[in-house]
């Protein structure tokens, strides 16, 4: 649609496809939130797992295994492997933050109080 075309100037059945596709769309966000969802629901458990053993937030070999696994997997399907690696990214940053949380609570819950 050019600047000058109001939408009432559009085809119906071009109106009709744009909102199939819009609903797609749609239905594939929440998807993403819902799977994005579930993986920090394990992220979290390992969070826990990690802080009750002392074992450090991040781990560079895993994340670098998985972005590279990752690339793999965006390019087969057709979708720019950088892109994938800044999404994935970005992913990795916020659960380390939330295993530093989790291990600075668990410090914080085990020390002892004083009377």
């Amino acid at each position: 649609m050019t600047s000058n075309m109001s939408p009432g100037d559009v085809d119906p059945a071009v109106r009709e496809e744009l909102a199939r596709l819009r609903d797609s769309i749609d239905n594939i966000d929440a998807a993403v939130v819902h799977m994005l969802a579930e993986r920090f629901k394990c992220t979290q458990q390992v969070g826990h797992l990690k802080a009750r053993h002392q074992l450090p937030p991040a781990d560079q070999a895993r994340e670098a295994r998985q972005i590279a696994r990752l690339r793999t997997l965006a390019e087969n399907a057709k979708l720019d492997p950088a892109f994938a690696e800044k999404f994935l990214n970005f992913i990795i940053a916020e659960v380390i933050r939330h295993h530093e949380s989790i291990a600075e609570d668990t410090v914080n819950d085990a020390a002892p109080t004083a009377n």
